[in-house]
């Protein structure tokens, strides 16, 4: 119930004005969020980079209704790639870009995402980097994982992501598990309808265990993307088998920083999923719904410093 509550926050509009008006809130907000500007992303990922870890960036913002919007937010993703590789910070993949479709023209029109898309992924090519297409709600789910496989035939860095609270994912998992493909497996931040997704924490955690075990026996690259720790140990315990870079652990800036490092100190493969801009309202609140725990740490951090 505190979830779905949570979410109906999020899309919100009177309540993101209140909230995003209230100075107190920005001091919260710098734990989750790198920043507004390039280079305050930049900034971030140069830090993480330092402490050993990977990075994927991610230009806050989504449901882009108007077409430069859309072509804005491209270029916003090829000045900060062009940034990052000028810093030295993308050799081998170490730090990424991750791209909502809706945030570059998906609502309006398919084949413009996927040229926002491709144009994006032709700067991380250039930047010998990687870009990986975010999945969002169950709607967007297909425009999604369709942009992507195309691309992939001229562009095979370019990742996927699939959410383990829908009931489809296991099936989008077995076809994604190919020679190669990057996927990026997570449990899942909407409020989707029963008909589509397992209501229950603990249905779509024995989701997530099903589609684990087939990306980590299977040829691809997978991107485990989990802060629970009964998910991160079967991670563990299934990599033994493989090689340690032949798949990564994932987790969200701000979230659980000391096990990130922990974690990197094994041997492990862990990328930092860092958003920077000033559209943060509903990115932040979609978080504190994955872990209502998190809302106790929100309230407090405002009380603190108000």
């Amino acid at each position: 119930m505190l979830r779905r509550a949570l979410l109906a926050v999020a899309a919100s509009e009177q309540i993101r004005r209140v909230v995003t008006a209230t100075p107190a809130t920005r001091a919260v907000v710098d734990r989750y969020v790198a920043g507004d500007s390039i280079s305050d992303a930049v900034r971030v990922a140069r830090s993480l980079r330092a402490a050993g870890l990977l990075v994927t960036l991610d230009y806050l913002g989504e449901d882009a209704t108007d077409s430069r919007l859309a072509a804005d937010t491209a270029t916003q993703y090829v000045q900060l790639l062009g940034k990052l590789a000028a810093e030295g910070l993308t050799e081998g993949g170490a730090v990424e870009v991750s791209v909502k479709p809706t945030a570059v023209g998906l609502l309006l029109d398919e084949r413009m995402a996927s040229d926002h898309i491709e144009r994006i992924a032709i700067a991380a090519r250039e930047a010998g980097t990687t870009v990986t297409v975010d999945a969002e709600d169950h709607k967007t789910t297909d425009a999604g994982l369709r942009i992507a496989t195309a691309l992939r035939s001229r562009l095979p860095f370019v990742g996927s992501v699939v959410q383990a609270s829908l009931r489809r994912t296991e099936a989008d998992v077995r076809e994604l598990a190919a020679p190669g493909v990057r996927v990026r497996l997570c449990k899942g931040a909407y409020a989707e309808p029963v008909s589509d997704a397992f209501p229950g924490r603990h249905d779509v955690d024995k989701s997530f265990a099903r589609c684990l075990r087939i990306l980590m026996s299977g040829p691809g690259y997978p991107m485990i993307a989990t802060h629970d720790p009964r998910l991160i140990e079967i991670t563990r315990s299934l990599g033994l088998h493989r090689p340690q870079d032949s798949f990564e652990h994932q987790m969200l800036y701000g979230v659980r920083p000391a096990e990130q490092r922990r974690l990197a100190e094994t041997g492990a493969q862990v990328r930092v999923y860092v958003p920077y801009g000033s559209d943060w309202y509903g990115y932040l609140v979609r978080r504190l719904a994955e872990r209502p725990a998190n809302l106790a740490f929100f309230l407090r951090s405002l009380w603190s410093v108000s």
